[in-house]
């Protein structure tokens, strides 16, 4: 019983702080959906239009960056400082590439909305939107590969504290230029754009001085510019990176088409999905933070080589997660006609956003499993089984069967979210399995 209460107290001493710094991360496009809701529905539909292309560039970017932490939380585990320092130095420079690269990328698909057969106002309104939040790629690229690090060495709060900083910086950016406040051009959408541009510049700048300057770090070499890359490291973090963005690429990439798909239904559906969405993604914040907390630990017994432990961390941390989003479900059922409130005044937006509130409710279970599950399996180094799974239970059960029960059976928003609601049932349970079995013989 000792055991398993240290487990579920050093488990949750490294989430807490990944959850609060995801919170902060997801609250700045909670900021611009809240303060955009203000001017109209087209502007709020539009920002969740383009957030969903964007992340769909972006999360593959992050899934790259993820990959430094299980590895550095291994050679912490093998008490390895020199590969801790060449895994910082590597990671690094294959973020910032990958960010350059995306934020090209973004710019380019950004035009690509016009093809969706989404409403024109909607469009017109996102696609310049999203070339300002593309810029943002390469200062979330630098913050990434600091934060990443300092994870993997199990320092979780320094994020966290930057992510909260940067939401005020947001917050203040946005008043000036979204609605011209003080001189400033009014900017609307595109000023919350620019305002969640500062906020990552602010928060890539400040990570940086923060590592460079703590003596927590004092004994690893963070210096950037030596001649050391290693492209035996580099292969490992991209054979490691690439399957896990590909992971939350597919699991975004469905979301992402779930809102093209509502756009066909309507711009109220379409701003409707929105505000479930974000609400369902503040509660996913916890789970998040207990996958990168799984991740940690599952790493770092590795590094020991103990299967017991291995087990435990993992499992401790699928644990946490079932508590905390049957929790969270049972919020959204009980307040699923007041939450929505708070996004937006129109009362046909905010009745559809309650009915899918209810369908959120059910997946919360879904959604925090997997979400761990990923995360313990890449504590293992497994990526590509995991891969194959997100596809499968996202593209060849969620969207189908969301798209069949939408507008074939006359279910409309309340049916697609049924799709997501199987998909991540599959996904979660054929994750937990396989954690299951792979970390029985993970050292074999």
């Amino acid at each position: 019983m000792t055991n398993i209460r240290l487990h579920i107290t050093e488990t949750v001493k490294l989430a807490y702080p990944v959850s609060i710094g995801q919170l902060g991360i997801m609250m700045m496009g909670l900021i611009d959906a809240i303060m955009v809701g203000s001017i109209g529905a087209a502007p709020l539909a539009a920002a969740s239009l383009a957030s969903g292309l964007f992340l769909l560039i972006f999360i593959i970017g992050n899934g790259i960056a993820l990959a430094a932490t299980p590895l550095i939380a291994i050679a912490v585990g093998e008490e390895n400082t020199a590969v801790c320092n060449k895994i910082f130095r590597n990671s690094y420079w294959v973020n910032l590439i990958t960010g350059f690269i995306l934020a090209g990328l973004t710019i380019y698909c950004s035009d690509l909305l016009r093809y969706l057969n989404q409403p024109k106002e909607v469009v017109e309104l996102a696609i310049t939107y999203n070339k300002i939040l593309a810029v943002s790629l390469i200062p979330t690229s630098i913050f990434m590969s600091y934060k990443q690090f300092v994870e993997g060495l199990s320092f979780t709060k320094p994020a966290m504290c930057f992510s909260i900083a940067a939401v005020l910086v947001n917050v203040v950016i946005n008043w000036f230029f979204i609605y011209g406040n003080c001189g400033a051009p009014k900017m609307g959408l595109n000023g919350a754009a620019l305002g969640t541009f500062s906020a990552r510049c602010f928060m890539a700048y400040g990570m940086k001085l923060y590592v460079n300057a703590s003596k927590n770090y004092k004994s690893y070499d963070k210096r950037i510019f030596k001649n050391d890359l290693d492209f035996t490291i580099i292969k490992k973090i991209l054979s490691l990176g690439l399957p896990s963005g590909m992971q939350y690429f597919f699991e975004v990439g469905a979301f992402t088409f779930a809102i093209i798909m509502v756009g066909w239904i309507g711009t109220t559906d379409i701003a409707a999905h929105q505000v479930a969405i974000n609400l369902a993604s503040i509660s996913f914040m916890a789970a998040l933070g207990l996958s990168t907390a799984g991740s940690i630990r599952v790493g770092n017994a590795l590094g020991r080589k103990s299967i017991k432990e291995i087990r435990y961390a993992g499992f401790t941390a699928i644990l946490l997660s079932t508590t905390i989003m049957s929790a969270s479900g049972l919020t959204f059922i009980l307040f699923n006609h007041t939450l929505p409130a708070f996004f937006i005044k129109d009362p046909i937006v905010i009745a559809k956003a309650a009915s899918i509130l209810i369908i959120a409710a059910m997946f919360q279970l879904s959604d925090g499993i997997q979400a761990v599950g990923i995360g313990v399996l890449r504590g293992i180094l497994d990526v590509k089984g995991p891969t194959i799974i997100t596809f499968f239970s996202y593209w060849i059960l969620a969207l189908p069967l969301g798209y069949y029960l939408a507008f074939n059976m006359h279910l409309n928003l309340m049916g697609i979210w049924i799709g997501l609601l199987v998909g991540l049932t599959s996904s979660a349970t054929l994750l937990t399995t396989r954690f299951n079995i792979k970390s029985k013989r993970v050292l074999s």
